[in-house]
């Protein structure tokens, strides 16, 4: 009885012990490896290209930008002017400047919202294209300096495999 609960116990241990025989041999085999960080939100905000890339599309907004301001602005004066005229005007001339307002506040927000749209695919256009170049730049660097990962997304990442300061270097080059 004595024999067959040792056996049982040594088979366990076995049984254990070969479990957590590829968890040290990944342990070995990441204590050999290279690893890097790119903070990509670092990139955006940082790097030449996509300060290049903001300007641009500020500028391509900057007049459509500017046409909403003053759409907003004539809506607001022609709503603050039928609030003070209304006592004073008759029943259908206060509908009619009534529904002149909802339509011009209607058009304004069909334009508000195509603005939106469309800068937020020039935006993603725009990004996508840096994005591009930082990858091919992370590959190079990765390549020259025999990286075997490099990560772009991390909830947390050691400031000692943080290579975005060379990424950057690279990109504002």
């Amino acid at each position: 009885m004595f024999a067959v609960k040792l056996s049982k116990v040594l088979t366990g241990l076995l049984i254990a012990g070969a479990a957590l025989l590829p968890l040290a041999s990944a342990q070995a085999q990441t204590q050999g490896s290279k690893i890097g960080f790119v903070n990509t939100e670092r990139i955006f905000r940082d790097a030449t290209p996509a300060k290049a890339a903001q300007a641009k599309i500020e500028q391509e907004f900057s007049r459509r930008d500017k046409e909403l301001q003053d759409m907003a602005s004539r809506i607001k004066a022609m709503a603050e002017k039928l609030d003070k005229d209304a006592p004073v005007l008759s029943d259908s001339d206060r509908l009619r400047r009534q529904r002149e307002l909802a339509d011009m506040d209607k058009e304004f927000q069909r334009s508000q919202r195509e603005f939106r749209e469309d800068l937020n695919q020039r935006r993603n256009e725009e990004l996508a294209a840096v994005l591009d170049r930082t990858n091919k730049v992370i590959k190079q660097i990765a390549e020259a300096e025999k990286y075997d990962i490099i990560f772009q997304e991390a909830v947390y990442a050691s400031p000692r495999i943080d290579i975005t300061d060379k990424v950057l270097r690279e990109l504002n080059k």
